[in-house]
């Protein structure tokens, strides 16, 4: 019962540092956003947890704060700036991902104590990386496009949940098949019945999350938030 109490209590803390980026520094607050939950996600995942009989891998909220990001972008600054946060997210994970193996590489001195949990830690993410970077760019960029295709047809103000929950239960669906079979098949893993029960955990996870972040999104798409004037450079507030 713990990790399940304690799990709500991380969900909350997770969407209350995502609207307080977005509050204190805007559009580039969700473009760092993105950049840093997409590497944090890929750590956290490395963790599997039992919760109210089921295993399930940790990082599935911050991952879908980062559809919840490229949402937000997708609604308040288009298409455009939301496909580029996706593209900025991607290039953040390959880009820890080999230097983190580069930093594995060097030879420890005698004192060292950090070699070995640095090697657990970031020794599995080359699969694990494979894995999300293939079902990241696939489910990101269509979910991007999912989005706004949804807000053509539901363009209202009040339909922000149709747009939200309807590209991301496909995407996610999409996310997760691609990610656990790259990551996650293997007799190491446990076999078939362990993938299902891991997949299908996770995919519920997600739509549950993704339902629980829609009342976020709402709140987050009324703010003021800095903006920087091209020409001078100045911060100012604008609602968009």
């Amino acid at each position: 019962m713990f990790n399940f109490t304690w799990g709500v209590f991380f969900v909350l803390v997770n969407f209350a540092f995502f609207l307080l980026c977005f509050k204190f520094f805007g559009k580039k607050g969700l473009y760092a956003w993105v950049g840093v939950a997409t590497v944090v996600a890929n750590l956290q995942v490395a963790k599997t947890i039992d919760m109210l009989g089921i295993t399930m891998t940790l990082g599935n909220t911050m991952y879908v704060s980062i559809y919840m990001a490229t949402d937000l972008l997708n609604e308040r600054y288009g298409v455009k700036a939301a496909r580029k946060a996706v593209w900025f997210g991607f290039f953040m994970l390959i880009m820890t991902t080999v230097i983190m193996q580069m930093v594995l590489a060097f030879r420890p001195s005698e004192v060292d104590f950090a070699q070995e949990p640095l090697q657990a830690l970031f020794g599995l993410l080359p699969r694990l990386a494979l894995g999300s970077l293939a079902a990241y760019l696939v489910s990101q960029l269509l979910d991007v496009y999912l989005y706004a295709g949804i807000r053509r047809r539901f363009a209202s103000a009040n339909q922000l949940w149709i747009r939200n929950n309807g590209s991301g239960v496909v995407s996610s669906f999409i996310d997760t098949l691609i990610f656990c079979a790259i990551a996650f098949t293997g007799p190491e893993y446990g076999g078939f019945s362990v993938w299902i029960q891991l997949f299908i955990s996770t995919y519920l996870f997600k739509f549950i999350l993704t339902a629980a972040g829609t009342p976020v999104l709402y709140w987050a798409r009324g703010f003021k938030v800095p903006a920087v004037e091209a020409d001078s450079g100045l911060p100012t507030i604008a609602s968009k």
